[in-house]
C-alpha cells in the first residue's frame, strides 16, 4: 500500500514517521526546517492514521508500506526518524531493508515486551475507559495529559488533541488493524545485528517506561547514551520542533557521505 506522504526540500532523504496517537502533519513544523538545511524530509502516515486507511481484509505490515512508498519515491537510501510507533516502524523497515538504511534517529521507544509502569497503565486505563463509555472528549483529553508534558503550549495541546480524536474516530470506526508478524521478533536478538548508524532519544518529562526503553535500545544498537530533549514529553518532536531538528540535523552530519 502506498501512504499518504508530505515532502520538502532536496538532498539527503530522511523520512519522518509519526507517533501512535497522530498522524504525519506532527512533522510540519519540521518540514520547512529541514528543505532549509538541504535535507528532503518525507513525512508518512502510517496505515490507519491521518490519510492511510486500515488495511481491508489483511494484516498491516508498515514496514513494507513505507518501503513500497519510497520506492514509488524514488528513493533508494534514506536516514529514518521515528517517534514511539514511528520508532518501531522505523527498526523494522531498517531490519528488512538494512542495506538501504544510512541512519535512525529513535525517540520514545518502548519494547512490547518491556512490563509498563503503574504511569502508563493509567494512561491506557483511562483511555479504554473513556472510549468504553462512547466519551470520545474524555478519552482525547486522556491521551493529550499522557503524552505532551506539563508546559506544552496550547497550540501544541490542540494540534495533539485534533490527531488523537481522528486516530480514535478511526479506530472506533474501523477498528485496529490486525498487526502482521514483524521482522523485530520477540526480543532483542535482531536489533543487534544491526550495523546502521543509531541516535536515540527521549523527552525530558516522558514515562520512565521510555527512558527505560530507550536505554536499552541504545545499548542493543551500540548507540551511546540516549539523548534527553529537554522540556518536552512522550511526543518530544512535537513539542519541540526546533530542537529535534538541530539533534536530528546533527546526526545526519557526521554520516558518511552516501554513495553516488
Amino acid at each position: 500500500m502506498l501512504l499518504p506522504f508530505d515532502e520538502a526540500g532536496r538532498g539527503r532523504p530522511v523520512v519522518l514517521l509519526h507517533a501512535r496517537p497522530t498522524d504525519r502533519s506532527m512533522w510540519r513544523a519540521h518540514l520547512p526546517l529541514l528543505a532549509a538545511a538541504d535535507v528532503r524530509a518525507i513525512a508518512l502516515d502510517l496505515p490507519g492514521h491521518g490519510d492511510a486507511p486500515v488495511p481491508g481484509g489483511g494484516e498491516a505490515a508498515p514496514w513494507t508500506d513505507v518501503l513500497d512508498t519510497l520506492d514509488h519515491l524514488g528513493v533508494e537510501r534514506f536516514v529514518l526518524a521515528g517517534n514511539s510507533l514511528g520508532a518501531l516502524v522505523a527498526l523494522q523497515v531498517a531490519l528488512t531493508a538494512p542495506e538501504r538504511a544510512e541512519g535512525l534517529v529513535l525517540v520514545g521507544y518502548r519494547s512490547h515486551h518491556q512490563p509498563a509502569s503503574p504511569r502508563l497503565r493509567a494512561a491506557w486505563d483511562a483511555e479504554r475507559t473513556a472510549l468504553a463509555a462512547h466519551d470520545l472528549d474524555a478519552a482525547v483529553t486522556a491521551g493529550v495529559r499522557a503524552w505532551t508534558s506539563p508546559g506544552a503550549t496550547g497550540d501544541v495541546r490542540a494540534h495533539a488533541a485534533r490527531m488523537l480524536r481522528d486516530q480514535l474516530t478511526g479506530q472506533l470506526t474501523h477498528g485496529e488493524p490486525a498487526q502482521a508478524a514483524g521482522p523485530l521478533g520477540a526480543g532483542t536478538a535482531a536489533l543487534r545485528t544491526l550495523t546502521v548508524p543509531a541516535l536515540v532519544g527521549v523527552g525530558e518529562h516522558d514515562m520512565p517506561d521510555f527512558f527505560e526503553g530507550g536505554e536499552a535500545l541504545a545499548r542493543d544498537l551500540d548507540a551511546g547514551d540516549t539523548v534527553v530533549i529537554p522540556a518536552a514529553g512522550h511526543l518530544a518532536p512535537l513539542e519541540q520542533p526546533t530542537a529535534f531538528c538541530a539533534l536530528l540535523l546533527d546526526f545526519v552530519r557526521r554520516l558518511p557521505e552516501p554513495p553516488h
